[in-house]
């Protein structure tokens, strides 16, 4: 039986339209290509469990009616409008109260089931949990929605070394927890990295 909400974060598969960071140092096609294949396989691996169902929340809005370019057969829900935060925090309270809702982006190529199921579990006994990110970010968050989190990303400096911290900032009054560390793949060294490792 399905207990949870798996949200994985997504831009429209489009060429020239995504990682545009990751596109100055390798390209655009390549960049394109480590998206779209990142996408896929992120969502064959934890799309179908049966302990949790697995959202795709979108950006471009539009892009929510366009089946035929996402994988799988996951629902689409519309990001919305607003920065980062407001969008993340749109998905996490966007269901059903005391529904836990576990939210990731779509470039962490290292994620597993064991990993979601891990933040679920935490979700058990705390409000919050984590997934950091070696950047001093974090790949994975999540809500046990037992209770109203007010203003959780409220000045949040985004893709920077603080982004946890001042995100952690804003849950004093909540119980937090952290899950294993993980990297996305934002920039040329992160793909590089990426590339040597699965060299070994």
């Amino acid at each position: 039986m399905r207990q949870g909400i798996l949200i994985i974060m997504a831009r429209a598969p489009r060429f020239g339209a995504v990682k545009t960071r990751l596109a100055r140092d390798i390209g655009r096609l390549n960049a394109w290509r480590f998206y779209r294949t990142n996408l896929f396989n992120t969502v064959r691996r934890l799309g179908n469990h049966r302990a949790w169902q697995t959202v795709l929340q979108v950006t471009p809005d539009r892009e929510a009616y366009v089946h035929r370019q996402w994988p799988g057969s996951a629902a689409l829900i519309a990001q919305g409008r607003g920065d980062i935060g407001t969008r993340m925090e749109r998905g996490l309270t966007g269901f059903p109260r005391s529904v836990p809702v576990v939210l990731i982006g779509s470039d962490i190529p290292d994620v597993t089931e064991g990993h979601i199921q891990k933040a679920f579990h935490a979700l058990g006994h705390a409000d919050v949990v984590f997934g950091p990110a070696s950047d001093g970010g974090y790949w994975l968050i999540g809500f046990a929605n037992r209770r109203p989190i007010q203003r959780p990303f409220n000045n949040v400096r985004w893709s920077s070394s603080q982004t946890l911290e001042d995100t952690r900032a804003n849950m004093k009054r909540s119980r937090v927890a952290l899950v294993d560390e993980l990297s996305d793949v934002d920039d040329g060294a992160g793909y590089q990295r990426l590339s040597t490792v699965r060299r070994r």
